[in-house]
């Protein structure tokens, strides 16, 4: 009986030990490591880089360091020195080598300590400075002072500083993506901090054996379409023009014909992600390219032509009787913006002379319907699902609603709005046989194991036929060749063509500001085989109001563009269309 009274006392004693050691044996560590001698450290991960189209960094982390200072050690150590137990220096000599690093003064430094010894004089914990960087972190290693430690932690850093910046975005001083595609693309760059923990005698040492770390996981590389050394050039020549033309805005957007992809997104004003604070209004921390609209004027009429031709029959050489003002049956009346008598224009010349009473007679070929499908087929008011936060889709009202004014209008960019990935886009399709290709400007995702996401992007879209899209490469190249700014925009050796346009603002009470424009110029080259198209815009320009301020900005940025990707001069020429029949 003694003996299985003991076997069961035994047998007890084991279930509990397994209980204890096997089966919850986690729940177990948890508890010893949330007990008052438990210790922890966050690993942290690092984010993701983000880069262009070369690899080149545009944002990446770096390491800082947040430093404290021991004050009770501080008052022992100098204890120890004015007893001659100790060779270390008195804290009155280092805290001003301490205040040279840290750029704060040596009074500032002192005072740190002795408000932490005042409020508690066994205080052990008094914060330095947070946010030092590796250079000044191993300065401060150098006095090696025991007194003195540092933690680190990642932080983020803009290498080329505003090279697409308000593309890029910025991130919050907590770490928190704030703007831009820091902000939308965070799934892909945002890293997963680890954990290591631990248990610590009552010295503070950490005892052997007690550690458990759960590894931290890197942020993946976001890789843009776009291309650095091309953006650092566009911004710089975006800034000159828009301060010359006395503008409260500029943008250049360059994309690429026959893949979509975004090369350059220059704005100005701009921001430099490396100090936030230097850019007070915040719709200049954004993407004005990506979040802005605007009536597009008469690039519009480019649109419209391909119609014409595409569905009612029409060819450049296709002639209306238009004159400087023209009354329309329905009630609606349209003005050129310079007097002239009745012209027998061919479409061709309507677009050179940007005749909107030309265009507007033109516009009768097809019904309004077919006009509203065809803007929508090239993707005005669509949006472009680019991957950039909150960007703005245009806006074009269904056919049945269009007035009597607004269904002649719209034809020449009135009474519709749109934004410039749209407007390239659609000038894409118009050039590229008719194809229309989803706009990208992020390229992938490697994430830190080696996958690689490509973002989902919609399928190429037949918009017109490739004999309409011939056409309108040749009418626009007249258009370069023809218009009284064509010398302006000429590029010697290449073949180009393009459109500008003039569009009126709203006051925001259901009328246009008086004497201001929007104005936009929109360029493709080469002509014979179109590689790029650029859009230069210009928000309020008051040296030169109409669309004619953009044009020097245009061709400088065509010519750099061709030159980044060395695009071969034309070796054809061009084919010569009458203005009028």
């Amino acid at each position: 009986m003694a003996l299985a009274v003991v076997l069961a006392v035994l047998a007890g004693f084991i279930v509990r030990l397994v209980d204890i050691q096997v089966v919850n044996a986690d729940d177990h560590i948890k508890d010893s490591m949330d007990a008052a001698f438990a210790g922890s450290q966050k690993l942290y991960g690092a984010r993701g880089s983000i880069v262009d189209e070369n690899g080149q960094t545009l944002a990446g982390s770096i390491l800082q360091y947040d430093c404290q200072l021991d004050p009770l050690l501080i008052t022992q150590i100098d204890g120890l020195v004015l007893e001659k137990k100790s060779e270390a220096r008195l804290w009155e000599q280092v805290s001003q080598d301490v205040a040279e690093i840290t750029g704060q003064t040596p009074e500032e430094v002192r005072a740190i300590v002795g408000q932490a010894l005042a409020d508690n004089p066994e205080s052990r914990w008094a914060k330095l400075e947070n946010g030092v960087s590796t250079e000044q972190f191993r300065a401060l290693a150098d006095l090696k002072m025991p007194y003195i430690t540092c933690n680190s932690h990642p932080a983020r850093a803009y290498p080329d500083g505003a090279v697409g910046g308000n593309l890029v975005g910025f991130m919050g001083t907590d770490g928190e993506a704030l703007e831009g595609l820091e902000l939308s693309q965070n799934d892909c760059l945002a890293a997963t901090d680890g954990e290591r923990t631990y248990e610590k005698g009552k010295d503070g040492v950490v005892i052997p054996g007690t550690e458990r770390e759960t590894p931290a996981t890197d942020g993946g590389t976001l890789q843009l379409t776009i291309n650095r050394d091309l953006n650092w050039y566009l911004q710089q020549l975006i800034a000159e023009q828009t301060q010359n033309m006395a503008a409260q805005h500029g943008a250049i957007l360059v994309y690429e014909v026959k893949t979509g992809k975004v090369r350059a997104a220059a704005e100005y004003p701009t921001i430099d992600p490396n100090d936030v604070d230097g850019t007070p209004d915040p719709d200049d921390r954004a993407s004005r390219i990506f979040r802005d609209w605007f009536e597009p004027g008469s690039t519009f009429k480019g649109l419209t032509a391909a119609t014409v031709i595409d569905a009612g029959g029409q060819t450049p050489q296709s002639t209306v009787v238009a004159s400087g003002l023209e009354n329309f049956p329905n009630g609606a009346r349209v003005r050129d913006s310079f007097q002239h008598p009745a012209y027998e224009y061919t479409l061709t010349g309507v677009l050179i002379d940007s005749s909107n009473a030309g265009i507007s007679k033109f516009s009768e070929k097809v019904d309004k319907q077919t006009r509203y499908d065809y803007f929508q087929r090239f993707g005005i008011g669509q949006g472009t699902n680019s991957g950039y936060p909150d960007e703005r889709s245009g806006l074009i009202n269904p056919a049945n609603e269009w007035g009597a004014q607004t269904t002649y209008n719209t034809s020449f960019g009135q009474g519709v709005t749109t934004t410039m990935p749209e407007l390239a886009r659609a000038y894409g399709a118009l050039v590229n046989n008719g194809v229309k290709m989803p706009l990208q400007i992020i390229e992938s995702c490697t994430k830190a194991d080696g996958t690689v996401i490509k973002p989902d992007v919609a399928e190429p879209e037949q918009v017109i036929s490739p004999e309409t899209s011939a056409q309108m490469r040749t009418m626009l190249e007249n258009v370069f060749l023809q218009a009284p700014y064509a010398k302006t925009v000429e590029i010697p050796g290449y073949r180009i063509g393009g459109k500008t346009g003039t569009g009126e603002k709203s006051d925001g009470n259901g009328h246009y500001k008086q004497g201001v424009y929007y104005t936009t110029m929109v360029g493709f080259a080469p002509a014979d085989d179109p590689e790029y198209v650029v859009v230069v815009t210009l928000d309020e320009p008051t040296k030169v109001t109409s669309s004619a301020a953009n044009a020097t900005a245009f061709q400088k940025a065509m010519t750099q563009v061709l030159k980044t990707y060395r695009v071969m001069p034309s070796t054809t020429s061009p084919e010569l269309l009458p203005k009028f029949g």
